[in-house]
């Protein structure tokens, strides 16, 4: 007898729908094939004392079992459940009127109980796509798959629970959430706030420029000085995720398997720091079986590179592509996966190996040379795509210690939401840009046109300041952000001034 039961494999941030055909007939052995990696085939074992378990038995007979569509490669521990329920049906042990009108999926231990498994939110969604009734599946993967609505999520501790519901024995009831409650509920919930921070006035200023306009940020300064502190209050005043960025959001989670256990939609946006020894096929993503990587991680929200000159080169280098086109393609030689990769790049370095070179009080002990030789650590293509270079010094103890309240990050969070809506009314017309970070070079002589004034600015802080040529489209880019922050259509001289000042590491006294 043949049975069908339905399963998924995920590719990328999507899943593909999987037939599991199960024969049991004349002849002896147990063959499974379509493609199945090491895991898949070792569910043999699995299924076999799961099913002794409860008191059913492994069929004597020749068992085989396909997964198609064939060509698609079949990973990991999560075909246990689908694969045990087919035997069943297939030996004729029990009878499930239903089988066929679910997506089933779970890793099986040797006791009969289901440990969860990675990309169930992609599933879930191919589920009801497809037409499906519900999704069976284990119980702590629950809360992650029934943010999709339309789709009976059945959470289940054990293979006998799934065999006592798909026979009729035992009535579970499909686990609902509320989603758009859950996020409006959460989607506030920040960790840290920018009324934590006292002084540092200038910087919490380029870091609401950012926010408003998209832009990367570079902080330079001493040891101690608050670049850690300030990086990790930003996604505080991002404007709040979309309901559609959330779910994207969680679906890299989902498919990386970082969302942890009972896990449902993340409503906040994400901020990533790996720390500097990382790989670039970490920061970036891959691996035999493509997996997402920090820059996809951080995807609508933060990604937090501290200390950037101890970073590889080659990791820092691999990041500029994905930078420019928000995306990044993983080609192997089966396969190529697209993950999103829209994220803002904060990053923080000290301006020489003691960390102390242009410091207010202490001396700098780096020898001539040392410093430039640090400073081009990062490369130029880079630095060209941060928009801001701030530099951050120490705060007084003055201001250290003062009781004055310091500026809440919902109040920023209040101007850059303004800010965001005029751009989003800019660029309803261009689909590929949404904020003036994006802004290529066309939009840009389009967008930011500046009057004779300005023009006479520019031209004078180039040559004095000695800035290259690639800054010129920065600051046109940066003052329409601060012009927008003022709710100005045109750019003022004084949004030109303010922008020129974030231009540091151009100057000649930095890179050269």
């Amino acid at each position: 007898m043949v049975a069908k039961t339905f399963g998924s494999a995920v590719s990328g941030v999507d899943a593909k729908l999987i037939t599991i055909e199960v024969n049991v007939g004349q002849g002896t052995g147990f063959f499974m094939v379509g493609l199945p990696d090491s895991a898949v085939k070792e569910s043999q074992q699995r299924v076999e004392s799961a099913l002794k378990y409860f008191g059913y038995r492994m069929p004597r007979q020749k068992a085989v079992i396909n997964l198609a569509p064939a060509d698609i490669r079949k990973e990991g521990s999560s075909y246990d459940l689908p694969i045990a329920l087919g035997i069943l049906k297939a030996s004729e042990q029990v009878n499930f009127p239903g089988l066929e009108s679910y997506v089933i999926m779970g890793e099986l231990s040797l006791d009969g109980q289901l440990r969860p498994v990675k990309g169930v939110l992609p599933i879930a969604i191919e589920a009801r796509k497809r037409g499906f009734k519900g999704f069976i599946l284990p119980l702590e993967n629950a809360p992650e798959a029934s943010i999709v609505n339309n789709l009976d999520i059945i959470g289940v501790n054990s293979l006998n629970e799934a065999i006592d519901f798909l026979e009729g024995t035992m009535e579970i009831t499909p686990m609902v959430t509320d989603t758009r409650d859950l996020f409006f509920n959460s989607v506030e919930n920040y960790e840290f706030d920018f009324a934590d921070v006292q002084g540092q006035e200038n910087i919490k200023r380029a870091m609401e420029i950012a926010a408003a306009g998209g832009h990367n940020v570079i902080m330079i300064g001493p040891p101690g000085a608050g670049k850690t502190m300030l990086a990790k209050r930003l996604p505080s005043i991002l404007p709040p995720l979309t309901l559609q960025e959330a779910l994207e959001t969680t679906k890299i989670h989902s498919v990386a398997g970082k969302l942890g256990r009972n896990a449902s939609l993340i409503a906040q946006r994400p901020f990533r720091s790996p720390h500097h020894t990382i790989s670039d096929v970490a920061l970036v993503g891959g691996g035999g079986n493509p997996q997402p990587g920090e820059i996809s991680l951080s995807h609508n929200g933060v990604l937090f590179l501290d200390e950037l000159p101890e970073f590889k080169r080659t990791v820092l280098e691999v990041m500029r592509q994905p930078l420019e086109e928000r995306k990044v393609t993983i080609s192997r030689a089966k396969v190529s996966v697209d993950y999103p990769a829209n994220f803002m790049l904060i990053a923080s370095m000290n301006p020489c190996p003691c960390g102390y070179y242009n410091h207010p009080e202490k001396e700098c002990v780096c020898g001539p040379g040392i410093v430039q030789r640090y400073l081009n650590k990062v490369s130029g293509p880079l630095l060209d795509r941060i928009d801001l270079h701030v530099e951050v010094t120490p705060v007084k103890f003055d201001e250290m210690t003062s009781t004055r309240k310091t500026e809440s990050s919902k109040s920023i969070r209040d101007r850059v939401i303004i800010g965001r809506d005029i751009q989003v009314e800019r660029f309803k017309d261009k689909p590929d840009v949404f904020c003036n970070a994006m802004m290529p070079s066309h939009v840009v002589k389009e967008v930011c046109q500046i009057n004779e004034a300005g023009k006479t600015l520019l031209k004078t802080a180039m040559e004095r300041l000695g800035l290259s040529a690639r800054a010129y489209d920065r600051i046109l880019k940066v003052s329409r952000t601060i012009a927008d922050l003022a709710q100005s259509k045109e750019i003022k001289v004084e949004h030109l001034a303010e922008a020129i000042q974030y231009r540091s590491l151009d100057r000649e006294g930095w890179a050269g």
